[in-house]
């Protein structure tokens, strides 16, 4: 593993003097922030997103839309019937248009989803990125896109960079895709099928499919815009999705919290002996963020839903776990960097995928924690961590947010940890280190 931010960009990790008591607001989802974006975007009328993450991920979104043709309207209004007030964007749809570049970064999101997008517009569209995201798995889309009757010039790499030279149209139908590497290249396809002629049918060919949860919340989503949606879970055949074609409907949306970004201040709790509560957790979610309450639990919190949002408390005392992380594989970096304090062994299965990541996260966090003095194994499909007592030292992050944030927790009990290039967690979580010191300092409590 390598690091790409400076040597000499380090944050020292705050370290806690007793048990945090705060209330933390956390910011919209990103996951939800850029499905919302898409399908205000192919919708048939304006639509609002309320209360939308702002953040690098969700900017390069809202950014490639707009080279596209799409008006965003960024303000600040209230809506007693969406029952938001505060940000909120104005999404205007335009007949999709070239020449365009979209800047991809490092977000899946918009890397995966804004290809289908692209294929329905009048012109040629080049997407590029950070140097990451040339590494990032992206051919089954490819493939699956030339499939449905899309022209893409990619010189064979099957990756970034890559042109695609939008018809104005695209047939759709039929396709085959193998998304044991990401969840997106299903939702990819589905987000934009209620657009494509034929609408599409997605055969999902391969062994296992990481993150079902972010599937759900697409299909949720294409529904709640007008979309007409079959799935497996609706009786459809396993690993099917069929979406037919139609006009979808401007909405008046009003985003999530984000609830894996969540995570580290909830951690923050359960190593602390603290209380921690997050207003506006919702009590039914397509989040994977949600499996915190339990996962959390298990390893020595508990919580409770309230009117006050999600109150979470610790005892100070943490217990390992073994547990199946394949449905919300994102929460693995803050998951592993709490049981490297535990008073036993944990095991994280089901996330091989996650070497495909923002970096490889499996490699990334046996180095980082061992780094400290830590014992952390790397298995076929996860991590096996056996706590010991940990030392101070440079946490590296490879450019990847929650890399940043498992640092950040794991600083909360080790003195002297360093985090390399916090600046990264903007990514998601835009001003973490203010927010980390605010739920130190007590801020809202």
């Amino acid at each position: 593993m390598t690091s790409t931010a400076a040597p000499h960009d380090l944050w020292p990790a705050p370290l806690a003097d007793g048990p945090v008591r705060a209330t933390v607001t956390v910011p919209g989802s990103k996951s939800v922030t850029n499905r919302a974006l898409v399908l205000a975007a192919l919708a048939a009328e304006p639509g609002w997103v309320r209360r939308p993450l702002r953040s690098r991920d969700s900017q390069l979104m809202s950014d490639a839309l707009r080279a596209l043709g799409v008006g965003i309207e960024e303000t600040v209004s209230s809506s007693s019937a969406a029952g938001a007030t505060g940000e909120a964007w104005r999404v205007i749809p335009a007949p999709l248009r070239g020449p365009a570049t979209v800047d991809v970064g490092n977000a899946g999101t918009v890397m995966r989803f804004l290809p289908p997008v692209a294929a329905l517009a009048d012109g040629t569209i080049r997407f590029d990125g950070d140097p990451r995201s040339y590494e990032r798995p992206l051919g089954q889309v490819i493939t699956a896109l030339r499939a449905l009757g899309a022209r893409i010039d990619d010189d064979g790499r099957g990756a970034l960079p890559m042109t695609v030279h939008g018809g104005g149209a695209l047939d759709g139908g039929v396709v085959e895709i193998d998304a044991s590497n990401s969840s997106q290249f299903v939702s990819a396809l589905l987000l934009s099928a209620p657009r494509f002629n034929q609408g599409v049918e997605v055969r999902h060919t391969g062994a296992t499919l990481p993150s079902m949860p972010h599937i759900r919340m697409t299909v949720e989503m294409l529904r709640a815009a007008g979309a007409q949606v079959d799935t497996p879970e609706s009786g459809g055949e396993k690993n099917v999705w069929r979406v037919a074609p139609g006009a979808l409907l401007g909405r008046d949306l009003v985003v999530e919290p984000d609830l894996s970004n969540a995570q580290p201040f909830l951690a923050a709790a359960l190593i602390t002996g603290g209380t921690v509560t997050v207003p506006d957790w919702p009590r039914r979610t397509t989040q994977p963020g949600d499996a915190l309450r339990t996962i959390f639990t298990e390893m020595g919190g508990s919580c409770e839903l309230t009117d006050a949002g999600l109150v979470f408390t610790g005892t100070g005392r943490i217990h390992g776990i073994d547990v199946d992380l394949s449905e919300v594989g994102e929460l693995t970096p803050g998951i592993a960097a709490v049981a490297a304090l535990a008073d036993s062994e944990s095991v994280l299965r089901g996330v091989a995928h996650l070497r495909l990541h923002e970096t490889d996260r499996l490699a990334a966090l046996t180095e980082e924690i061992n780094g400290l003095g830590g014992d952390v194994t790397e298995t076929a499909d996860g991590l096996v961590i056996r706590p010991r007592p940990l030392r101070a030292g440079v946490f590296h992050t490879y450019d990847d947010h929650r890399m940043a944030t498992a640092g950040a927790v794991i600083g909360l009990a080790v003195k002297g940890v360093e985090v390399e290039n916090v600046g990264t967690t903007a990514k998601t979580l835009p001003d973490f280190p203010r927010m980390w010191a605010d739920m130190l300092a007590g801020a809202g409590a």
